[in-house]
């Protein structure tokens, strides 16, 4: 990864950190848009067929006609898990297998109990990839080897880089029965609010890019590919909020 563009974020985020906070009102209305954008394209990367306006009447509380229960009830798990995510911010609360576990509950509003913040029982594979998830009696081993890993990457890479590398770690595992990618998403944005950075909206039109990312990590172990995908997603949010501060 090119250091440069690194060293060009943090310096647009310390420009960031520089200018007038935004009121509160105002936060929480980039919030909700954020929120709206971000519901959509996460679920429609798992195959949800909601439109964005649909996603942000769903938000509204309104029920869309001749569409799944399922994809209604997705949308509100995002609503729910992205809230807590911002109070684990709030509070300062570092990342765990007990908040993975609870983001994944959230997620999986539309799931059974036993399905929802529990590792799998059962051996899964990921459509289309050549990678095969561990067994099941594996998973507790590898997810407390993981955030192993991540406190010692805490040291050593930069947030972008530690993020990135952290989910495709976590998407090779696939912990869960269900509802990885999505808990993966918010996983990523849990660590970049905690850094201080704007929270990122994977596209939905970037899936195909999204996905060669995992199988550039699946055939070579390299992490390059994420690195520069959640690299401009970052810059792209900071230039964003930097456009709409310094116009006070």
């Amino acid at each position: 990864m090119d250091r440069e563009v690194l060293q060009r974020i943090d310096k647009k985020k310390e420009q960031l950190d520089s200018l007038r906070p935004l009121s509160v009102g105002e936060v929480e209305r980039l919030r909700q848009e954020f929120l709206v954008e971000f519901a959509y394209n996460s679920n429609a990367i798992e195959g949800s067929t909601l439109t964005l306006r649909e996603t942000a009447m769903i938000l509204e509380g309104i029920t869309i006609d001749r569409k799944p229960l399922r994809e209604h009830l997705e949308v509100v798990g995002q609503k729910d898990a992205f809230a807590y995510v911002l109070e684990l911010v709030e509070n300062e609360t570092p990342l765990s297998e007990r908040v993975i576990r609870e983001i994944h509950s959230l997620v999986l509003i539309d799931k059974p109990p036993q399905d929802r913040g529990v590792y799998r029982r059962v051996p899964v594979r990921i459509l289309g990839s050549r990678h095969t998830p561990p067994q099941p009696y594996l998973v507790p081993i590898q997810m407390e080897e993981l955030m192993g890993k991540y406190e010692n990457w805490r040291t050593v890479l930069h947030v972008v880089e530690r993020v990135a590398a952290f989910h495709l770690s976590f998407e090779v595992i696939h912990p869960f029965i269900d509802g990885n990618g999505r808990t993966g998403r918010l996983l990523m944005n849990l660590e970049l609010l905690q850094a201080g950075f704007p929270a990122i909206n994977v596209k939905f039109a970037d899936r195909e890019r999204y996905y060669g990312c995992f199988g550039s990590y699946f055939e070579t172990g390299s992490t390059v590919e994420m690195v520069k995908l959640v690299a401009e997603y970052v810059e792209e949010m900071v230039d964003r909020y930097l456009d709409i501060l310094q116009q006070y």
